[in-house]
């Protein structure tokens, strides 16, 4: 794999990570509304329990999902400041190719 390759992967991973926190904010907002629907007159003591549960659950993925994104992306920043020189090569070798086919 080369450098402009690996770059394109960990690009990819980004947008999918922060694609996984936007899911799991959904998720988190989801439970929230039913939270409140079920005090707001429901008052069923098991949705009480376990949607609680799983509201914290959900909380910890969101924060783990957080601290990898965070770590991940500043490792992909990184290393495209490391190899600025070698993924400008590429790219435009990339773009005489392309403007050649």
């Amino acid at each position: 794999m080369d450098k402009l390759q690996k770059l394109e992967l960990m690009n990819k991973i980004v947008r999918e990570l922060e694609d996984l926190q936007n899911s799991q904010t959904a998720i988190i907002t989801k439970i929230s509304q039913i939270e409140v629907d079920n005090m707001n007159g429901l008052n069923d003591k098991y949705l009480e329990d376990h949607l609680g549960d799983m509201h914290s659950k959900i909380a910890e993925s969101v924060d783990a999902v957080n601290e990898i994104f965070a770590h991940f992306e500043a490792q992909r920043d990184e290393y495209a400041e490391k190899n600025k020189g070698a993924l400008e090569a590429a790219q435009a070798a990339a773009a005489v190719e392309a403007a050649n086919s």
